[in-house]
């Protein structure tokens, strides 16, 4: 049987399957489905310093082959993770606090809040829903390397991961410029910014307007992505976006990645990540892959 064990950012994970934030919850309803115990790890829905309402609805709506979502960060605040979900959670599973801020001293602040505490922190400077922070920190190379500085001299102990935007002139710059700011690893892509409308009404279909741009049909742009920023940095990269199956798991780990996070495929599939887990290791005794570590960054260009 292959070994489906990664080490990322000095941390052993059993396996490099791991729910991307916002489509998991903090995992206990899908513990309800299978034991979440079976995953790498669980990014946690985005946390901030006070609890937030998020967007107004409808903020979730599907178009084509890709969903877009403009749900706004809604979370119960950094706070109430602490004392309601993450001592049953670490029980589980290795944890990633995704975290935001509306100001760069904000994500130093739960940094801070959350260190020690668990296992990673992932520091979302790349959200597309949310009028004050977010993805305002992500786009320009000085400022990925200013908040990640901040984030990170507010942490002693725990690993820092930087989720990068797509909506960038270059992920390669950012990508340097979060290594610079002394991000320990990064995670890409977050969604790309998109909008639908309803011809019949000739409104938008996002009461946002615009929203986040994930599923299927992203996968070829995030994992031409993924490949770019693992030759810019020498920090390991999660890879995300679009995957549904262990074959696009393995695309991105040949493209530069040590771990993938799979997101919108877990609306519809509760199950997507065992199956994705089961997959890998069916695939990689058939292609006589006895670690899977082996084919992170093994792609062979012409």
């Amino acid at each position: 049987m292959a070994d489906l064990s990664v080490t990322l950012c000095g941390v052993p994970l059993k396996n490099p399957v791991i729910p991307a934030s916002g489509t998991f919850g903090f995992g206990r309803e899908f513990n309800e489905i299978y034991d979440i115990s079976v995953l790498g790890a669980v990014a946690t829905k985005g946390l901030t310093l006070a609890p937030r309402s998020g967007n107004p609805v409808p903020r979730i709506a599907e178009s084509g082959n890709v969903v877009l979502n403009a749900v706004g960060l809604q979370n119960p605040g950094v706070e109430s993770f602490l004392k309601n979900d993450l001592s049953w959670l670490r029980s589980k599973t290795r944890v990633i606090a995704n975290v935001a801020g509306s100001t760069v001293e904000e994500y130093g602040e739960i940094c801070a809040r959350l260190d020690g505490k668990t296992d990673f922190i992932e520091l979302n400077i790349s959200c597309p829903n949310v009028k004050c922070g977010g993805m305002a920190f992500g786009v320009r190379p000085a400022d990925v390397e200013r908040v990640t500085r901040t984030a990170k001299d507010a942490l002693k102990s725990t690993p820092l991961i930087v989720k990068l935007s797509p909506n960038v002139e270059s992920i390669s710059a950012v990508a340097r410029a979060a290594e610079a700011g002394g991000a320990d690893g990064i995670s890409l892509v977050n969604t790309f910014t998109g909008m639908a409308i309803d011809v019949e009404r000739r409104r938008p279909v996002l009461a946002n307007n615009t929203g986040g741009v994930s599923g299927a049909g992203i996968k070829p742009i995030a994992v031409r992505m993924v490949y770019e920023a693992s030759r810019a940095v020498n920090i390991p990269v999660v890879g995300m976006g679009g995957i549904v199956c262990a074959e696009d798991a393995v695309e991105f780990l040949l493209a530069g990645a040590t771990a993938v996070q799979v997101g919108t495929h877990n609306f519809t599939d509760a199950l997507a990540c065992p199956k994705i887990i089961e997959g890998l290791s069916r695939w990689c005794e058939a292609h006589g892959v006895e670690k899977i570590g082996a084919l992170t960054g093994a792609l062979q260009c012409n």
